[in-house]
C-alpha cells in the first residue's frame, strides 16, 4: 500500500503551502540569526549555573567563539566531535560551529573508549569538544594529533570567519545510529533536512516565539538537538537546561519558568505518573512523548492525572520527524499519528514496513555505499525497518521493528555490540540480547547466554565495565541450554521470552 496521508493537513490551520525551505533562510543558522537581529533582548537560553542568556548574547558569543574555532585552523567541511552536558557553552559553541560550516557530529556522553574509538577513526574529526578528564585522555590515545577542547572555548580571540553562509544541501551533522549489522554509522543530516523538520514541527506544533520548553533531554540525541534545541531557536523561543530528569525540578519550574512546553521519553512520562505534583503539567500548553514508544495505558494515566493528552510522535535519526499526533483534534493513544507537512509515507510488503520521503529525510551514510543501496527502495523511498499499520481513520501506528534496534528510556541499543562485549568473558559460549518490555523503561536489555561456567548478571556487569555505556549493560541474565537458531544457524530471537525457550 503506498500512502500520502490526506490527514497531513490537520497539521496545517494555516491552510498554506508547505515550504521547506523556512521562509527561503538559505540554511540552518541564518534562520535563527534573523530571530537574533530583530528581538536580540529576548530571553533565549536558560543555564543550570548562570540563568538566563538573551538572543544577542548568544549570537555575540557565537561571533566570538567561531572566531576561536577558525584560528586554531577550523574551516568550513571540518568535522567536530561535540560531547558535553548540556550548558549555555554547549549551545553557544554548537551555535558558533554550525555558523562557520562545520560539520558537528553530537555524540552520546555515556560513550566509553571503545565507542569513541570507532566515531573518531570513522568520520575523523579535526577537534573535539568534550567536558571531562577521562574523555580528554580518551582522546589523546585514540588520536594524539586531534584538538581536544573544552565547550568552554576558552582559547585566544581569533578573526570571524565567515558566518551563516553554508549551503542548503550542505552537511550540517553526522550522527551515528545502530543497526542490525556491522558498527553503528553515521547518519548525514544537511541544513536542508533540519529547515524541513523545524518548519513541519512549527506547524504542526502550532510553535511560537513565546513559547518556552521545559528541555531535560541530552543535546547529543536528535530528540533533544534536532527538535528541542533547533525548534527553540528555528521559532525565536526559549529554553530551560537542565542536566539531567528531576521530576521535582521540572514540575516545580513550569510555573516558576512559565513554561509552555515539555518534551519527554516515556520513562520521563512514568515517574511523572507517580509524582505528587503532577498535576503542575496541566498549566502546559503541549506535552510531547517520542524516542520509545508510550504505552497506552500510561497516556491514559497521564490524562486522568493533569487532562494532559500527551502528544506522540515518530521520527528516526535518519529523518528527524516524521509522523505527529495532531495539536488539535484527536490524540489516540497507541498512535503516532499523521504523517508531518512535508513527509509522505507508505507502508510496504508483508509485514508492513514503514517507508518515507521528503525535504526531512537524508541522502545516505557516511562513507557507506552499500548501506546506502540497502537503505533506500529504488523508487527514493527511506526504509525505516519499522513495522507500522493505518487504522480506518489514518492513524499511524508502529507495530514492531524490522530491525533489532532496542531502545531503552529513549536510546538506541544495538544487540549486536552488547553480545559482542558479553562474549569475551570466559563463562560464556553463546549469548543473544534482546529488549523485553518495561513500564517504567519502554525496553530493558536481557541476556540469554549459553555458559560453561556459572556466572551472575552482577559479574558480568563488572565485568563489561565502561566498554559499554551504563544504559546499554543487560539488566536480567537467563541461562539457557541453547539459543534457539534457524536451519541457516541465525538466532531466532523471538523464541527468547521472559527467561523462556518458546517452542518453535
Amino acid at each position: 500500500m503506498s500512502s500520502v496521508s490526506p490527514h497531513t493537513s490537520l497539521h496545517m490551520p494555516e491552510r498554506h503551502p508547505f515550504d521547506p525551505t523556512g521562509g527561503a533562510a538559505p540554511n540552518l543558522t541564518a534562520s535563527w540569526a534573523r530571530h537574533w537581529e530583530s528581538n536580540p533582548d529576548l530571553d533565549q537560553i536558560h543555564d543550570p549555573d548562570r540563568g538566563w542568556l538573551q538572543r544577542g548574547e548568544l549570537a555575540q558569543e557565537s561571533v566570538v567563539r567561531a572566531g576561536r574555532l577558525a584560528r586554531i585552523g577550523l574551516s568550513p567541511g571540518d568535522r567536530v566531535l561535540l560531547s558535553a552536558e548540556s550548558s549555555y557553552d554547549l549551545v553557544a559553541s554548537y551555535v558558533a560551529a554550525l555558523r562557520m560550516g562545520l560539520v558537528v557530529i553530537p555524540t552520546n556522553t555515556a560513550y566509553g573508549a571503545r565507542e569513541l574509538k570507532h566515531v573518531i577513526q570513522d568520520a575523523r574529526p579535526k577537534a573535539a569538544l568534550v567536558d571531562t578528564p577521562d574523555k580528554h585522555a580518551a582522546i589523546a590515545e585514540i588520536d594524539p594529533g586531534m584538538l581536544a577542547l573544552s565547550p568552554s572555548l576558552n582559547l585566544p580571540d581569533g578573526p570571524t570567519p565567515l558566518l551563516d553562509a553554508a549551503e542548503r544541501g550542505s552537511a550540517a551533522l553526522i550522527c551515528y545510529t545502530s543497526g542490525t549489522t556491522g558498527q553503528p554509522k553515521g547518519a548525514v543530516l544537511s541544513h536542508a533536512n533540519c529547515l524541513a523538520s523545524a518548519e513541519g514541527l512549527r506547524i504542526a506544533w502550532r510553535w511560537q516565539s513565546q513559547d518556552r520548553l521545559l528541555l531535560c533531554l541530552p543535546l547529543f540525541h536528535m530528540h533533544g538537538l534536532g527538535v528541542g534545541l533547533h525548534g527553540t531557536l528555528y521559532n525565536g523561543s526559549s529554553a530551560v537546561l537542565y542536566r539531567g530528569f528531576d521530576p521535582d525540578r521540572l514540575l516545580s519550574d513550569v510555573s516558576a519558568q512559565c513554561a509552555t512546553l515539555f518534551f519527554g521519553v516515556p520513562t520521563m512520562y512514568h515517574r511523572f505518573a507517580s509524582h505528587p505534583s503532577v498535576k503542575k503539567l496541566t498549566a502546559l500548553r503541549l506535552c510531547v512523548s517520542g524516542s520509545a514508544p508510550l504505552p497506552a495505558t500510561l497516556h491514559e494515566k497521564i490524562e486522568t492525572a493533569t487532562g494532559q493528552r500527551v502528544l506522540e510522535r515518530y521520527g528516526m535519526t535518519e529523518t528527524l520527524m516524521l509522523v505527529s499526533n495532531p495539536h488539535d483534534g484527536e490524540r489516540r493513544p497507541g498512535t503516532v499519528g499523521f504523517p508531518l507537512p512535508g513527509v509522505e509515507l507508505r507502508l510496504e510488503g508483508e509485514p508492513a514496513e514503514i517507508q518515507v520521503r521528503g525535504p526531512n529525510v537524508f541522502n545516505g551514510y557516511w562513507e557507506r555505499p552499500q548501506a546506502n543501496a540497502e537503505a533506500f527502495t529504488d523508487d527514493g523511498w527511506f526504509k525505516t525497518g519499522d513495522l507500522g499499520s493505518e487504522d480506518s481513520d489514518g492513524f499511524v501506528s508502529i507495530v514492531g521493528r524490522a530491525k533489532e534496534l532496542i531502545i531503552s528510556g529513549g536510546y538506541n541499543i544495538y544487540p549486536r555490540e552488547v553480545e559482542d562485549v558479553l562474549r569475551k568473558h570466559s563463562a560464556i559460549d553463546d549469548v543473544a540480547v534482546v529488549g523485553e518490555s518495561s513500564d517504567e523503561w519502554g525496553e530493558r536489555v536481557i541476556a540469554y547466554a549459553v555458559v560453561n561456567e556459572p556466572v551472575t548478571i552482577q559479574e558480568l556487569r563488572e565485568a563489561i565495565g565502561d566498554e559499554l555505556a551504563p544504559f546499554k549493560h543487560p539488566r536480567e541474565l537467563h541461562i539457557v541450554n541453547a539459543l534457539p537458531r534457524n536451519a541457516l544457524g541465525k538466532v531466532q530471537k523471538h523464541r527468547l521470552d521472559r527467561g523462556r525457550v518458546l517452542p518453535d
